[in-house]
């Protein structure tokens, strides 16, 4: 067979393995390495799993989002970590997917356990340059994590997001 079929048999192991990592995530990458022009991945997340508030700083890193199951909620925010949108993209619902520009400040909350998304940006994928995290959010692994995600579910759109 040629082509690659993504039904729930598919999604099974990602969403187990996303249960099973220290992060609460996992990808699976369609794409075949880091430097291929077009990156598509599947990633699994679960609701404790902290996505640091960040952009991508180069000029063409767009980035899209669409939800295959479970439900995401996606924050946009100012430099200096104010809100500026939230949306609730819901496999099946009214607002599934989103694309984004280059450089603007955003993070994701899985609001359901074994919430899936596909993503595709632009390549090549180059860890060191991907990610400016926001000065203004906890790092990753920082006690205080857990309850960032709890206010980032909570704020309101033109309140801050700093701790």
């Amino acid at each position: 067979m040629i082509m690659k079929l993504f039904n729930s048999d598919f999604f099974k192991p990602l969403i187990a393995q996303s249960q099973d990592s220290a992060r609460r995530r996992s990808n699976t990458n369609l794409h075949q390495g880091p430097n291929d022009a077009v990156q598509r991945l599947f990633i699994a997340m679960e609701p404790d799993s902290y996505v640091r508030p960040h952009k991508h700083k180069e000029a063409n890193k767009w980035e899209f989002f669409f939800v295959v199951k479970g439900s995401l909620l996606f924050i946009t925010y100012t430099p200096e970590g104010i809100v500026t949108d939230k949306v609730i993209l819901t496999a099946g619902g009214e607002n599934q997917g989103l694309e984004i520009p280059p450089n603007v400040w955003h993070s994701t909350v899985a609001l359901e356990s074994e919430t899936v998304f596909f993503e595709v940006k632009e390549g090549p994928y180059i860890a060191t340059d991907d990610k400016g995290f926001a000065a203004w959010s906890p790092a990753e692994g920082d006690a205080s994590v857990a309850g960032y995600i709890n206010k980032l579910k909570t704020v309101e759109i033109g309140e801050s997001a700093c701790l």
